[in-house]
């Protein structure tokens, strides 16, 4: 399990990397920028997270289909090559949407001005969508196959390739015009379409990747694969959405109560982020090790590499919630001047944010590897369920009731937030207990056995 998950894990900080820069970027330029990257990426990530649902279901893909069959070229290009087409067909409806950002968020009561800026950065963003979700299907092809350092070597350079980019057009260093938000937006766009060209450069030249040849007879179609990509990739899409949504509605509400709580619940989030990626990677290494174990009907090992990817999950966020208990001002010190008095009233509320972070990790790391590694056994349908209610029928009412009637303002919102993962949390484990034998029928087979 580490063997794999230590290069992915090293990928998605790197990936978050490319966002947590231009979050730096943005802070040091100004916290307006800052906050009106908050509000707009609130809107693109909510159709990256669609979009993702066909990309990374390529994997467990793969990984029952390599399960079942020691080499199955023909299968695992169709998989990936369906997966290309569903992101080609899906991205065009939802880059238009983002085109509209700026409407949107000042329909429902956005700053006109924050509205406004965060529209013009998502619009630049969204060209660079397609290549960021392929970019995807292309990695989760490559985990599959566990060789997840292809990804990890083009992610190093993409987060080169987009802080210089990002400093020259921000800033107007190197003799590039200084274009603030505007900047973040054209750098990250053209560093998405380089990780895809640069991944898929990797795979032609990594021999154990090439011999499946994913882009051979690229026109041909495959339907039953295709419908399985969106069978399997859409609940997971939806999923994803549910979740992210829910904590994207938590900064939307910080909209309402000034630029101050916009900034540091964008601050708090991204640093909590920033540690997830590890139980991410953990349960994206878990997904493969429980679909290889399920295509060979080896229900042990389904169970084991479950346990251990939560377990493993657990520990680190034991570690990081300690930390940012303990050490918040320090940890908000990396975004913002902490010297600056006209940042005092940002750093105030991100310290607080931050500390009800720490309460959450050990919930989202639970969460996150249960529920990757229900994917592993193609059970898309009942977390998407899950991850519903919890989130929207438990979770967001609570934000509701915190902050409008209790008046708890951005606390309300991040003790929601704690609610809502402890519900998915519980739920995901009893799932993934029933689906893997612990509990049910399926144990007392095994126990007669």
């Amino acid at each position: 399990m580490t063997r794999l998950a230590g290069p992915i894990v090293i990928t998605q900080l790197a990936q978050m990397g490319v966002g947590t820069i231009d979050v730096l970027m943005l802070g040091a330029y100004s916290k307006d920028a800052l906050a009106a990257s908050a509000l707009g990426l609130s809107l693109f990530y909510a159709m990256w997270l669609l979009g993702m649902g066909p990309a990374v279901a390529v994997s467990p893909m793969i990984a029952h289909t390599l399960g079942e069959r020691r080499f199955a070229a023909p299968a695992v290009r169709a998989s990936v090559r369906m997966a290309l087409w569903a992101i080609l067909m899906m991205s065009p409806p939802m880059m238009i949407f983002l085109f509209f950002a700026g409407d949107i968020l000042a329909g429902i009561g956005e700053p006109a001005r924050l509205s406004a800026d965060a529209g013009a950065f998502v619009r630049v963003l969204a060209l660079g969508l397609p290549f960021t979700l392929g970019f995807n299907v292309l990695r989760g092809y490559t985990n599959a196959l566990s060789h997840p350092r292809a990804p990890l070597i083009v992610m190093g350079l993409t987060v080169a390739f987009n802080a210089t980019l990002g400093y020259a057009l921000i800033f107007g260093h190197f003799g590039a015009p200084r274009l603030g938000l505007l900047g973040a937006g054209i750098a990250s766009a053209i560093s998405f379409a380089f990780s895809f060209f640069a991944l898929l450069a990797a795979v032609f030249l990594t021999p154990t990747l090439a011999q499946y040849r994913i882009l051979h007879r690229f026109t041909r179609a495959s339907w039953p694969k295709f419908m399985e990509v969106f069978k399997l990739g859409m609940p997971i899409g939806m999923s994803m959405i549910f979740e992210a949504m829910f904590f994207n509605s938590g900064t939307l509400m910080m909209g309402r109560f000034g630029t101050a709580s916009v900034a540091a619940h964008q601050i708090a989030l991204n640093a909590c982020a920033l540690a997830f990626m590890v139980p991410l990677g953990v349960a994206t290494a878990a997904t493969v090790r429980v679909g290889l174990a399920a295509g060979a009907k080896d229900m042990p090992r389904v169970r084991l590499a479950g346990v251990t990817a939560s377990v493993l999950g657990q520990l680190f966020m034991i570690v990081t919630g300690l930390a940012f208990a303990i050490f918040p001002r320090e940890i908000v010190g990396f975004y913002i001047d902490a010297h600056d008095p006209a940042n005092s009233d940002v750093i105030e509320h991100a310290v607080i944010f931050l500390r009800m972070g720490a309460a959450f990790q050990f919930f989202d790391a639970l969460q996150v590897t249960l529920s990757l590694s229900l994917r592993g056994l193609k059970d898309a349908q009942a977390p998407m369920w899950i991850n519903g209610v919890s989130y929207w029928i438990v979770g967001f009412p609570a934000a509701l009731l915190f902050v409008f009637h209790f008046g708890l303002d951005g606390l309300g919102v991040w003790i929601a937030f704690i609610l809502g993962l402890f519900v998915c949390a519980t739920s995901m484990a009893l799932r993934f207990a029933w689906k893997s034998g612990m509990i049910g029928p399926r144990a007392r087979q095994e126990a007669r056995a």
